[in-house]
C-alpha cells in the first residue's frame, strides 16, 4: 500500500505535520470550553422524569480493620463483581449508549431511528431498579462461602441531584481455615481409593474455608475414581463436613466421607467385556444384529463392510475386553472416532452386564458423514508483500478413499493479485496451481508407533505444482512433494517430521525489462529470483500452544522447525561451489543448506479487556557445500502488515543495504527486487485494550531485520557481522480491530523510527515522525 500523506488545508500549513505539535498549539482554555460543550451535550440525565434519578454503579465498604489491604482490595472487587443491575455502559465517563437511547427515541417500529434505539441504545438504569436487602444478602452469602462465617453485610444510597449509587458496608468478621482435611480410613475398595487421592487434594491445611473449592474437590475425587474403574459413582455420592466446634480459634475440620445412601453399583469396580463397533448406524436401527458381528483383533464390527474395513478402528477403540474402566481412554476413543473423519456422530452406551462380578458390555454407533463433496469459494486477501487481489478455489474432498478412512483432497486455485504503490504498480501476479494429497489415520511404517491419547497420528503425502506470471517480468514453474508424519501427543503439543520434502522451481519468459535491470543495477537478489532451484531432504517441527485457554492470565505459543537439503548427495558427490566443484542433478545445480527456525509468542493479561502481545523470531539458514546463499523460496523477508509495520513489505535490508541507492532505481525501472535474507531476527510488542463494542485498539512497537550469511557483491552491507545490532530497524505506531466474530479487520498505522539502510547520522528518525511517511497497512487477523 502507499505511503498515507495528512493532507492540511493552505491556513494550517505553518504548523509541523507531527501530531504531538499540532496539539501543542491549541490554547489550552479553549481545550476545556470543548470538553465542557461535548460533556454538556451528552448530558444524559435531562431526560428523566421528575423525581427520577440515574443509577452509576454500586461500591462495597470494607470496614473491618483486621482485613489487609490486599484482602480487602481482593475481596471488593469480587463482591461489586455480583451486584445487579448494572449501570449504563460509559467510556470515558460519558454513557454513550444511553446518550444515543435518548437522541434516538422514536415509537416507530422500523427505521435507522428504531434500530439505533434498540441495537446500539440502552436505555436508563434507575437507582429505583436496585433491591439493596438482595444484593446485601447475595454479597454476605458469597462471604460466608469464603470463610467469612459471621460476615454482615447492609445496603444504602446516596444522591447527588439527579444520579444515586449504592452503598454496601461489609463487615467481614475473622476468616475460618482448615486445621485438619480428614479423609475416609481404609474400610472398602471405595473408601480405599477415595482415601488414595489425599495427596492431589484441592484442600490444604492452613487455607481458608471455599465452597467453591470444596465443589471442585468432589469433582476432582469423581475423576480420579472413574480411572480405577468407578463407573456409577458421581461426585454427588460424597460428603463435605466441616466442624468448627471443636477446632477453635476460628479453625475448621473438614472430613471427606462416601455417603451412607451409596448404591452398591457405585461402590464396584468395573472391567469391560465386549466392544461392538457399529460404522453405518443410522436412527432406523432398533436391533442390536449381535449375530452379525464380525470379530477383528479385540473388538467387533456390525454392518458397515462394505464402506469402512474393520481395521480402520484398531487405532480409535483404546479399551480391551479385561480392562478395568478408565474414563480418559473411554474419552480419547471418542475424540479419534470424531477424528477418523468418514463420521460426524458418535453415540456411546455402557450396558451392565454383571453375572458374577462387574462387568460393561461398550458400543460405539457411528452416523456417516457424507463421503465425497465439492467445494468452491472466492476469498479476498493482501499477501506479505502487500499484494492485495482474489483467489478463486475448487476442493473435492473423499473421506473415505480406500474404505480406510483416508482422507483424498484435490485443490484447484488460480488468483490475480496487484501491488499498489509508485514503484511496483502494474506489475501484477497471476497464479494457478494444483495441489493433490492424501492422508492416512495413522503411522504408515515399517516399525509400529503406537499412541493412546485422544489424537490420531496421520500420515500425509503432498504433491503440487503452482505458475508463478509476474506480469512483464517473468514466469516461475513450481514443483512438490513431500512424505510425512503428524501427530499431537497432547492437546498443546503438535510433531510433524516429513522424511522427505521435495521442490523444483524452473523460470521460463523472462523478459528483457527484467534482464535489463540485473545487468544495469547488479543487483544480485534479481537473478537469484530467476534461478533455478531444487532443494530436497527432511525436516522436523514442533509447536506448543496454549493460547485457546482463555482463561490463562499468561499463555505461550512455541514453533521450532528444522528443515536440511541435499546433505548427503553432497557429501556422496563432494560438492563445494566456492572451490569449483558444482554439483547438478539433471543440468540443475541442487541446493544444499541447513535452516532452523524459532518463533516464540507471550501473552499477558492486564484485565478483562486488555492485553499484552509479544513475539520473537529467530531464523537461520547456512548455506554450504553446493551453495554459497539459500535459495530464494527458503530466504526470510521482513516488513509489511505482519512484520515491522511501519515499513513497506519487503524493502527492508539485507542489513544496511539501501535498495534506493540501486542505479535502476535512481533511472525509474518502475519495479524493486523483494529484499531476501538467509538470517532473520524480529520482536514485536502491542497492547491490545478493548475500546467499545466491537473495536479494539492497539499501540505497538517492531523491531529487526534481516541479513544474508555470506557477503555478497552488489550488496554492500547486507552480511552478518558483530555490528548487527546497529542494524536493526524500528518502528512504531497505533491501529483499530474490528471483531466481526467471523474475522478481524485489522488497520494500522506505522511510523519508521530507525533506518538502517541511512547513513549512520540519519538513521534516528524520531525528529521526523509525521504522517508523510508513514505506512497504513489494511489486514485481517492479528499480525501475531
Amino acid at each position: 500500500m502507499p505511503n498515507v500523506r495528512c493532507l492540511m488545508a493552505n491556513k494550517y500549513q505553518a504548523f509541523s505535520s507531527n501530531l504531538g505539535s499540532w496539539f501543542l498549539v491549541l490554547d489550552s482554555r479553549y481545550l476545556y470550553i470543548l470538553l465542557a460543550v461535548l460533556i454538556s451535550a451528552c448530558s444524559t440525565t435531562k431526560y428523566l422524569a421528575p423525581g427520577q434519578k440515574l443509577y452509576t454503579g454500586g461500591e462495597v465498604k470494607i470496614t473491618d480493620k483486621a482485613t489487609t489491604k490486599s484482602e480487602a482490595k481482593a475481596l471488593t472487587s469480587d463482591l461489586e463483581g455480583l451486584l445487579r443491575p448494572k449501570p449504563n455502559t460509559t467510556i470515558l465517563g460519558l454513557r454513550y449508549k444511553l446518550w444515543i437511547f435518548d437522541k434516538t427515541r422514536t415509537n416507530k417500529k422500523r427505521g435507522l431511528k428504531h434500530y439505533l434505539n434498540t441495537h446500539l441504545g440502552e436505555p436508563p438504569v434507575l437507582i429505583s431498579s436496585v433491591d439493596l436487602t438482595q444484593n446485601s444478602t447475595i454479597l454476605q452469602n458469597r462471604l460466608q462461602n469464603e470463610s467469612y462465617f459471621v460476615a454482615q453485610v447492609s445496603g444504602d444510597t446516596v444522591s447527588k441531584k439527579q444520579l444515586a449509587k449504592a452503598v454496601y458496608t461489609v463487615q467481614t468478621g475473622p476468616a475460618y481455615h482448615y486445621r485438619k482435611i480428614i479423609f475416609p480410613q481404609a474400610k472398602n475398595d471405595l473408601d480405599t481409593a477415595v482415601a488414595g487421592t489425599a495427596n492431589e487434594s484441592f484442600l490444604k491445611v492452613g487455607d481458608k474455608y471455599n465452597l467453591d473449592l470444596i465443589k471442585g474437590e468432589r469433582i476432582r475425587i469423581d475423576a480420579k475414581l472413574k480411572e480405577r474403574g468407578f463407573y456409577y459413582f458421581a461426585p454427588e455420592d460424597l460428603i463435605m463436613k466441616y466442624d468448627s466446634s471443636s477446632a477453635g480459634n476460628h479453625q475448621v475440620d473438614m472430613f471427606v466421607k462416601v455417603k451412607e445412601t451409596t448404591p452398591d453399583e457405585a461402590r464396584w469396580i468395573y472391567k469391560i467385556r465386549n466392544i461392538y463397533v457399529y460404522p453405518h448406524y443410522t436412527l432406523k436401527d432398533t436391533s442390536l444384529k449381535l449375530d452379525s458381528a464380525v470379530k477383528y483383533r479385540w473388538y467387533n464390527v456390525v454392518g458397515g463392510k462394505k464402506t469402512v474395513t474393520p481395521y480402520v478402528f484398531k487405532n480409535t477403540v483404546l479399551l480391551h475386553p479385561g480392562d478395568t474402566y478408565n474414563r480418559t481412554e473411554h474419552n480419547n476413543s471418542l475424540s479419534r472416532f470424531i477424528e477418523l473423519g468418514p463420521f460426524t456422530y458418535v453415540k456411546n452406551r455402557f450396558e451392565d452386564v454383571t453375572p458374577d462380578s462387574p462387568f460393561l458390555d461398550v458400543y460405539y454407533f457411528l452416523t456417516q458423514a457424507k463421503r465425497k463433496s465439492l467445494t468452491a469459494e472466492i476469498i479476498g486477501r493482501q499477501t506479505s508483500a502487500n499484494y492485495s487481489g482474489t483467489q478463486f478455489n475448487l476442493t473435492f474432498r473423499n473421506k473415505n478413499t480406500f474404505k480406510g478412512a483416508e482422507l483424498f483432497t484435490l485443490n484447484f486455485f488460480v488468483s490475480t493479485d496487484k501491488q499498489f504503490g509508485s514503484l511496483n504498480n502494474g506489475l501484477n501476479v497471476y497464479q494457478f496451481g494444483v495441489q493433490p494429497s492424501i492422508s492416512w489415520p495413522r503411522f504408515i511404517s515399517p516399525f509400529d508407533f503406537h499412541t493412546d491419547n485422544a489424537f490420531i497420528p496421520h500420515t500425509v503425502l503432498t504433491t503440487g505444482y503452482t505458475l508463478i506470471d509476474r506480469s512483464q517480468l517473468y514466469r516461475l514453474n513450481s514443483f512438490n512433494a513431500s512424505w510425512g508424519y503428524q501427530w499431537k501427543p497432547s492437546m498443546h503439543k503438535q510433531h510433524t517430521l516429513d522424511l522427505m520434502d521435495f521442490t523444483f522451481v524452473d523460470a521460463e519468459n523472462v523478459s528483457k525489462r527484467y534482464t535489463d535491470s540485473i545487468k544495469n543495477t547488479g543487483n544480485p537478489t534479481l537473478k537469484h529470483v530467476i534461478e533455478n532451484q531444487l532443494t530436497f531432504g527432511p525436516s522436523y517441527s514442533f509447536t506448543y500452544d496454549n493460547t485457546s485457554e482463555s482463561f490463562r492470565t499468561n499463555s505461550f505459543y512455541y514453533m521450532g522447525k528444522i528443515s536440511e537439503s541435499a546433505a548427503l548427495l553432497g557429501l556422496v558427490t563432494n560438492a563445494d561451489t566456492l572451490a569449483g566443484k558444482i554439483r547438478t542433478i539433471a543440468g540443475t545445480t541442487f541446493d544444499q543448506y541447513i535452516k532452523l527456525e524459532n518463533e516464540i509468542r507471550f501473552f499477558h493479561k492486564l484485565g478483562p479487556n486488555s492485553k499484552i502481545a509479544t513475539r520473537l523470531l529467530v531464523d537461520l539458514g547456512l548455506p554450504y557445500g553446493n551453495s554459497t546463499i539459500l535459495p530464494y523460496t527458503q530466504q526470510f523477508f521482513i516488513g509489511g502488515p505482519n512484520s515491522l509495520r511501519g515499513f513497506q513489505a519487503r524493502t527492508l535490508g539485507p542489513g544496511s543495504y539501501d535498495y534506493r541507492t540501486t542505479l535502476g532505481y535512481l533511472k525509474g525501472t518502475q519495479f524493486l527486487p523483494d529484499e531476501s535474507g538467509d538470517i532473520k531476527i524480529e520482536a514485536n510488542v502491542e497492547y491490545r485494550p478493548k475500546l467499545f463494542s466491537i473495536v479494539e485498539g492497539a499501540l505497538f512497537a517492531d523491531a529487526g531485520n534481516i541479513w544474508l550469511a555470506k557477503p555478497h557483491s552488489g550488496l554492500p552491507g547486507a552480511a552478518f557481522g558483530k555490528n548487527f545490532l546497529s542494524q536493526m530497524a524500528l518502528d512504531g505506531g497505533f491501529g483499530l480491530r474490528f471483531n466481526l466474530s467471523v474475522l478481524i479487520l485489522r488497520t494500522d498505522l506505522g511510523f519508521p523510527l530507525i533506518d538502517p539502510s541511512q547513513s549512520s547520522g540519519q538513521r534516528n528518525l524520531f525528529n521526523q515522525i509525521s504522517f508523510r511517511n508513514s505506512v497504513f497497512n489494511l489486514a485481517i487477523g492479528y499480525p501475531f
